[in-house]
């Protein structure tokens, strides 16, 4: 991916002149892009990589694969979160690992991080580098060097059985070259998070991915079956059977680990056929309450879609500026989207029960387009995002979850917080909010913010997402749904699973990793 951008360069294109003066007159911005760096010019941070390190490290790995060149360190210093970006775009050298190590198997993996941990140096494991927590900072902690294991040549399928519905993956996978190797058996994953594009098989499984197909498939850990997982104290190997009573699910606390446990080398997940039909509808809800509930029915009937999202008014109303194309009448109100994969027989069964339960809850139809136009440009959000920081605007999403019954009043303790803060901080901003994952219980909310940058953007925004994030906590829900916690969550975790929880993740942390070395300052308090 580009350095200081999400995506490569292809999906980047300029802001249309209509909305850079609408940007101005809203926010009072010029609305001409700012002209950024080029790689080539950033300065960056000395390696603190001594050549005794990296001669050892080659030994592990090969003279190639120890990298303390500039643009490689450059291109793994961080994720892709707008404060990340600010960063980047900041005067000044930037920080980044004292190397990047790319080793080829589980067993470089290993040896690798046996010799970090006898050296003091740091480790920060990389995927495809899409983090929005701050989980791919190059912290040192109390270490005098942090390097950054790229898990790219890990990118094999290394065993399908169509039997059981199971496949095995290499942690380097990124998700389209996993659907590509599963299509020549015939089979799919159906994971496509936002960050599908570029993120990994193995980052998937770090941070408890959840996609959007999630209605239909399940989040990435409930795919999940068997786990490698190397250590600087050996390997683990987890899951033998689709259950099992054999004490604690250690799957479970290896899911959602950020590398901060061990470095995930391989993933055997749960597949099923390739799709024979998807069928794709649009509702309009009067409100967003009345879409929520209609939403809740539907899940708890057990009738739900492959995708199942709600987008507020505030959302919906900038997603059908081109509302006229749909039916020729404007549609205001909340937009919902719906699709149906499988079988013939199956989608024509369940699409009819869930049509039958959404218009019995107040929906009206609008036909498959604005489903397909959602889909057409579900990986593009991160781009708009970086055209707007081009011209002066800030725009950044954080998610969480709560209870159905307790969802109007996180929804609108989240929305109070962020306006009140970025308010007080210069021009009142656009908070757009949407349903992303339903759950029988409960679902989702995946906030969008758009606002004038501060003077001081990254201090700025810091201070709005401390007042959502002591919001989502005081209304009780969870501090992250899908995003992970990295650095940018930690503050609040001891808040979601007290003093006792943390003490048995720094536990598990001591017997699995005693010197610390595997992603210092990221997830544990």
């Amino acid at each position: 991916m580009i350095w200081d951008a999400w995506g490569v360069p292809a999906g980047h294109t300029p802001l249309p002149e209509r909305l850079r003066r609408l940007l101005a007159q809203v926010f009072g911005v010029s609305g001409e892009p700012v002209a950024r760096r080029a790689e080539d010019e950033v300065p960056v941070r000395v390696s603190a990589l001594g050549a005794e390190d990296r001669a050892g490290l080659a030994a592990v790995v090969g003279a190639a694969g120890v990298d303390s060149g500039d643009r490689a360190r450059l291109r793994h210093a961080g994720g892709k979160s707008t404060p990340d970006l600010l960063r980047r775009r900041a005067d000044g050298p930037q920080d980044a690992p004292d190397a990047v190590v790319t080793p080829a198997d589980h067993d470089e993996v290993l040896q690798v991080l046996a010799y970090c941990a006898d050296r003091g140096i740091a480790v920060v494991p990389f995927g495809g580098g899409t983090s929005v927590v701050g989980g791919l900072d190059p912290i040192r902690g109390r270490f005098g060097s942090v390097v950054a294991v790229d898990l790219r040549r890990l990118d094999a399928l290394t065993e399908v059985d169509p039997v059981s519905g199971t496949a095995t993956f290499g942690a380097g996978l990124t998700g389209p070259r996993a659907e590509r190797l599963l299509a020549r058996h015939g089979l799919s994953l159906g994971h496509f998070p936002q960050s599908f594009e570029f993120a990994s098989i193995g980052g998937f499984a770090a941070t408890r991915s959840s996609g959007q197909a999630s209605a239909g498939y399940g989040r990435f850990d409930d795919m999940i079956q068997r786990l490698i997982v190397a250590t600087p104290t050996g390997t683990l190997d987890l899951g033998r059977a689709p259950a099992s009573a054999a004490g604690p699910d250690l799957r479970e606390l290896f899911a959602g680990s950020e590398g901060t446990l061990g470095i995930v080398t391989a993933v055997t997940l749960r597949v099923h056929p390739a799709p024979e039909t998807v069928t794709y509808q649009g509702w309009s809800f009067p409100d967003f309450a009345a879409g929520a509930a209609a939403l809740r029915r539907v899940v708890q009937t057990g009738a739900a879609p492959t995708v199942l999202r709600l987008s507020d008014e505030a959302e919906t109303g900038l997603n059908l500026a081109r509302a006229g194309d749909i039916g020729g009448n404007p549609v205001g109100g909340c937009l919902a989207v719906t699709t149906f994969e499988g079988t013939a027989d199956h989608v024509a069964a369940r699409s009819a029960e869930a049509y039958a339960l959404l218009a019995a809850a107040g929906g009206t139809a609008l036909g498959e387009q604005p489903a397909r136009d959602w889909e057409h440009g579900r990986f593009a959000a991160p781009y708009l995002r970086d055209a707007l920081l081009d011209v002066g605007i800030l725009c950044e999403t954080l998610e969480t979850a709560t209870g159905w019954s307790d969802l109007a009043r996180l929804k609108a303790a989240v929305t109070s917080a962020l306006t009140e803060e970025l308010t007080a901080q210069g021009t009142p901003p656009l908070i757009m909010c949407h349903i992303s994952h339903t759950y029988p219980t409960g679902a989702s909310l995946y906030f969008t913010v758009v606002a004038k940058q501060a003077d001081d953007p990254i201090a700025g925004w810091q201070r709005a997402k401390r007042a959502a994030g002591d919001a989502i906590v005081a209304d009780g829900g969870t501090i992250t749904h899908h995003h992970a916690v990295g650095a940018d969550h930690r503050p609040w975790l001891t808040a979601e699973i007290g003093e006792l929880g943390v003490r048995v993740l720094r536990a598990v942390k001591d017997a699995v990793d005693p010197a610390g070395i595997l992603n210092p300052g990221k997830l544990i308090p």
